[in-house]
This record gives C-alpha cells, sequence and structure tokens, in this order.
C-alpha cells in the first residue's frame, strides 16, 4: 500500500478545520442510519485529542479522536475515512498517530468498540477482541483493545534488559564485533545503537549489512522482552523480513521499536503453539529517520509444552 506523499496530519485548530472535522464524522458514521448532525459529537469533545488527515489541497481524508478514560487506558472514537481515501492507508495513520499519542501521555492499553465490518482492520494492527459491546443503530459491534505497554516495572525491565545484553554477547558473535548496545528499555520501546567505527563502509557511513543486523537484533529484543512479560519461553527465528534504506548513516544510529508495532498474539505459546510476529523497527541518526526495517519473526514452542 502507497500512502500519498502530500497527506499531512494536524489538529483541527481553526472554525473551518472543526467543521469539516464533525461533518466527516457525521457523513461516515451517522448520515447513513439517519441520525441527525450533532450526534457525531459527546460530552468529552472538549478533553479529548483529535486528529485529522489532509491532502495537497487541504481537503479532509480522515478523522479520529483519541481520550483518557483512566491513569492507564485510553480509547479510540470516530474513526472515519473519506470514501475517496478508503483503502489507501488513511485510517493507519490516524490509528498509529492516536497510539502514539497515548504512548505520549503514558497510557499502557488503548481500547475501542469496533463495527463489525471494522474488526479486521483493527485486528491487521494488533487490537484483540475482549468482549461483545452494544450494538449502535442495528450494527454489532465488538470491544478490542492493544497494550501499549509491557507489565512490569523498572526493576524488572532492568533485568530483562540484562539478560538479553548477556545472550547477544554468548550466543552470537557479530554483535560484539558490531559492539551492539541496548541504549533504553522502558516498556514501552528498546533502542539500541551501534558506534560507526567497526560498522562503516568505504563512504564513510554505516555498512548496510550492519544497518540490517541492529534492525534485526532490536526486532529479536523487543519479542524477547515480550515472552519475559508474558513468563513465555520459545525459541525465536526470524522468517523473513524487508527494509528500506532511506539515507545515509554518518553518526552513531538508534534503532526504536516500540510494543504498539509487534503486530500477533503470543498467548497461544502457552498451549505449545507456534506463533509469529510482524515486528516493525525504524533506525534514526541525528533524529532523521534513516531506515524502516518489517521483521516477520516466529517463536517455537519450549519442547516441554508439547509433552
Amino acid at each position: 500500500m502507497t500512502i500519498p506523499a502530500n497527506w499531512q496530519l494536524t489538529r483541527p485548530i481553526t472554525p473551518e478545520h472543526w467543521q469539516a472535522y464533525y461533518q466527516l464524522r457525521w457523513q461516515v458514521l451517522r448520515e447513513p442510519w439517519q441520525q441527525p448532525k450533532g450526534s457525531e459529537q459527546d460530552e468529552l469533545e472538549l478533553q479529548a485529542h483529535h486528529l485529522m488527515l489532509t491532502d495537497g489541497n487541504g481537503q479532509l481524508q480522515a478523522v479520529g479522536r483519541l481520550h483518557q478514560c483512566d491513569a492507564n487506558t485510553g480509547q479510540v472514537r470516530y474513526m472515519a475515512v473519506a470514501p475517496s481515501a478508503r483503502g489507501q492507508g488513511a485510517g493507519t495513520l490516524i490509528l498509529q498517530a492516536l497510539e502514539q499519542q497515548a504512548v505520549s501521555l503514558g497510557l499502557q492499553h488503548v481500547k475501542l468498540n469496533a463495527r463489525d465490518s471494522a474488526v479486521e482492520f483493527y485486528r491487521q494492527h494488533g487490537y484483540l477482541q475482549t468482549g461483545e459491546a452494544a450494538p449502535m443503530f442495528g450494527i454489532a459491534h465488538l470491544q478490542m483493545s492493544k497494550h501499549l505497554r509491557l507489565t512490569g516495572n523498572s526493576k524488572s525491565w532492568q533485568q530483562w534488559r540484562q539478560q538479553l545484553a548477556d545472550i547477544w554477547q554468548q550466543t552470537i558473535p557479530l554483535s560484539q564485533y558490531m559492539q551492539l548496545n541496548i541504549t533504553a528499555f522502558d516498556g514501552y520501546r528498546i533502542s539500541c545503537s551501534a558506534p560507526l567505527a567497526p560498522n562503516i563502509n568505504l563512504h564513510q557511513t554505516m555498512f548496510a549489512g550492519s544497518i540490517y543486523t541492529l534492525a534485526t537484533l532490536t526486532g529479536w529484543g523487543m519479542l524477547y522482552m515480550q515472552l519475559q512479560a508474558l513468563g513465555l519461553k520459545g525459541s525465536q527465528v526470524l522468517a523473513n523480513a524487508e527494509i528500506r534504506y532511506l539515507r545515509p548513516i554518518s553518526s552513531v544510529p538508534e534503532a526504536r521499536c516500540e510494543l504498539r508495532n509487534c503486530l500477533g498474539d503470543l498467548a497461544a505459546l502457552m498451549q505449545g503453539k507456534k506463533v509469529r510476529q510482524r515486528i516493525t523497527v525504524e533506525i534514526y541518526c541525528q533524529q532523521q529517520r534513516c531506515a524502516e526495517f518489517t521483521g516477520h519473526y516466529v517463536v517455537l514452542p519450549d519442547a516441554s509444552l508439547k509433552k
């Protein structure tokens, strides 16, 4: 899916923005069911975080809203995509930006009520069904949620971080040569880095193979952290991957992987079943995004679980 380059995420600010924002909500979410204007708003509008997606001509393509339910949970509501923008990634851009907003607020979970036609979209973005919601306008809805942060605390995260570093040092000689280092882990994101000197090419930028390895191990590391949080064991392998090199890396890079970008339920591992995750890792250099890696990882169950 190719997302148009001229699309822009913004917040409604002007009266004209708000008018267009609520108009699209009503047209997509209320008008087809003969609901009056005004029914697309509720009492939480002033407390919520609103996003809108516009094209190069300033035309509105999609909208969405996040409000904070309690200290740990946010709820996504009023996701609406203009008919002309469907199938082009507009909903994905809005949803990912709302999740990032939830992370910045320190929330641990996001929940939503998905109409039956949208359930698969949310599943593809890492949401799991948690129950049934009340029907609206005769349309069945499901309750869905997604974890943004792993369970645990700073002490357990530090312990897992040290365990991961030891595993890399003891079992992956290349990580030693690259001088790969886990720079941070806070339950939301793992960050890893490697100095340029042992990974440099003839152009005095980072060797593409080192970038790939840095991204691969960072994604593998976030998968390892998830297994620790769930109390699970298994053999982690990379099945296949794609990487886009966006610009040369000429100084120390940082690989970042957030839990919200790890898509695939690991719970079946408890029953001795193989599980999969699609994990996205971004590589930054001097605050610029230099590469994007998508790895498809598999966890094979511990042999003892098969007995």
